[in-house]
């Protein structure tokens, strides 16, 4: 077994994107970067995901500004990491490697040490030019392939199928998908592979099976991310640890469980009893996680679990009661067993003490993202048609095996989503499925978002898409975003260097709009308004009169 435990901190993106809607301003981060220089984790997620486009759309501040305003806080304490979707970086357009290339190159030199790269379609071909990117910048790569579940058909579906003589995956997601996918990674030059399970739902046996397998077969460092949402968080990570993982994922103490990672508190709880040293200053953690409890009240109205927050535990100070510490035990005592489903039920057992929210029976069921299912919820209520929910969830399987059963991930869960609910409208509306389609479930049909992991059926991909061969999205045809000159200000650019000509590449609108703001304050701080002259009063005030008179008086 190793005797070291690396953790990569996500408080302040995955973190406060799972909790707190991405609302984080630079104030708040400003506060915490003095210790987190001194709290010695292995790396710290800051950037990438939601936060280069909600700092600008709710903040009014500068990506690229909160990224080296971090570095210059952090220094080489703790390696700076982000997240990025391979070739279509922020949005769902692939983009040529000149926009690649820039977006990886200005990351690296403002400050990221370990740029994350992933495919929503497990893809490796759209991960490859980051890679590269990357690398040439002096960055690592952390390729992560994006775990996911084979969608559930019942018998009488399989044999439905069958009889219309369509085949149906027996099991696409096993542990060779993955296994494969991490050294076909590895040989291609990653620096670690992580696997990203966005919507927590490896279990523990899976975890178990899977790290094992990994440990066994590749030869670089291992990375698990998961989630807390369906309840498998912390019993997945433990069984990870068992199995020798070499980095996990977790979040400071007050921002975690629920739709977030497990705590570093509690993994730090079972590295104690492993032997494991994770070089992370608990005191100074304890000191992070106060501040940390400020913010989330100062962030409320963005806070969906006001009632879970977890109670103050610093372990500089904190002893568990006896009772605690027995569950402690007997959770590890089960993983290091194997005993998949004693240690999840001694796991929950844990988050039930630490005011975690209760598992998400809908996602553990269902086995899609909670974000997937609140967006399919909120376009089936505004379409004042939520009472057919269900509906929707059946159709999921269907939706997503006609699209190739992609991974359910940013953004192939959102356009498989809104595609089924599509579906169901059409049918309420007496029409047949697919008469409502989206462009982006067009797209991804057609094969423009890149290789399905089950191919799509060529007559399905006719009649959606109008064409039966799977097409690739031809990069030439990109057009690169304008930059006009502003009148208004001088007649100045609206993107003044190449990082903001990202920002209009990567969120045209919301860039433009930050963008606009940026060049009019700009402008105003180098012309100021000189403040109005005083209209000449109508009628002298009584002290004009009375210096009138004496000199008057005088003369």
């Amino acid at each position: 077994m190793a005797k070291s435990l690396k953790i990569r901190d996500l408080t302040l993106r995955d973190g406060q994107q799972s909790q707190l809607a991405t609302r984080m301003n630079q104030a708040q981060v400003d506060r915490v970067l003095p210790l987190f220089r001194k709290a010695g984790f292995y790396a710290m997620e800051v950037w990438g995901g939601a936060v280069p486009d909600s700092v600008m759309r709710y903040l009014d501040e500068s990506p690229w500004e909160r990224l080296e305003s971090i570095k210059a806080g952090i220094g080489e304490a703790s390696k700076l990491t982000a997240l990025s979707r391979g070739r279509n970086l922020f949005g769902y357009t692939p983009y040529p490697d000149s926009v690649i290339e820039g977006f990886c190159k200005n990351a690296v030199r403002s400050g990221i040490d370990i740029m994350r790269i992933f495919d929503a379609l497990n893809d490796i071909d759209n991960m490859t030019a980051s890679m590269r990117f990357v690398k040439e910048a002096g960055g690592m790569a952390d390729c992560a392939v994006c775990y996911t579940v084979d969608p559930k058909f019942t018998r009488a579906e399989r044999f439905q199928a069958f009889m219309k003589g369509k085949r149906l995956p027996k099991r696409l997601f096993d542990l060779r998908y993955f296994v494969e996918k991490a050294k076909k990674l590895e040989s291609l030059g990653a620096d670690m592979i992580t696997i990203k399970d966005m919507a927590g739902l490896i279990d523990p046996a899976e975890s178990w099976a899977l790290i094992g397998a990994l440990k066994s077969e590749v030869g670089i460092p291992i990375d698990l991310h998961t989630h807390c949402t369906p309840g498998y968080g912390v019993a997945s990570l433990l069984m990870a640890m068992v199995k020798g993982v070499d980095i996990v994922d977790t979040v400071i103490l007050s921002w975690s469980g629920g739709p977030a990672a497990p705590a570093y508190e509690i993994i730090q709880l079972f590295a104690d009893r492993m032997g494991l040293d994770t070089g992370v200053d608990r005191a100074v953690v304890g000191q992070i996680d106060t501040l940390l409890r400020s913010a989330r009240i100062e962030l409320e109205k963005y806070d969906q679990y006001k009632a879970n927050r977890p109670p103050i535990l610093d372990l500089s100070k904190h002893k568990l009661p006896p009772e605690d510490s027995a569950l402690f035990d007997q959770a590890l005592e089960a993983a290091v067993a194997g005993k998949a489903e004693l240690t999840l039920e001694l796991c929950q057992k844990i988050e039930k003490r630490f005011n975690y929210p209760d598992p998400d029976d809908i996602v553990r069921q269902a086995q899609i993202p909670g974000g997937m299912y609140t967006n399919m919820l909120s376009q089936m209520q505004e379409a004042k048609l939520d009472q057919h929910m269900e509906e929707v969830l059946r159709e999921v399987p269907r939706v997503r095996l006609d699209a190739g059963v992609p991974p359910l991930v940013t953004p192939t869960s959102q356009i498989v989503g809104v595609q089924a609910v599509n579906c169901v409208i059409d049918r309420l509306h007496g029409k047949p499925f697919y008469t409502n389609v989206s462009k982006n479930f067009l797209e991804l049909v057609k094969g423009a978002y890149g290789h399905t992991p089950w191919p799509v059926d060529p007559g399905f991909r006719e009649k959606i898409a109008g064409v039966r061969d799977e097409t690739a999205y031809d990069t030439s045809k990109y057009k690169k975003q304008a930059n006009p000159e502003i009148p208004e200000f001088g007649g100045v650019r609206l993107a003044v260097n190449e990082k903001e000509e990202l920002l209009l590449e990567l969120f045209p609108s919301v860039a433009d709009k930050f963008l606009r703001g940026e060049r009019k304050r700009e402008w105003e701080r180098a012309n100021p308004v000189a403040p109005p002259i005083p209209e000449k009063p109508a009628r002298y005030p009584a002290e004009f009169w009375e210096k009138e008179l004496s000199l008057a008086i005088e003369a």
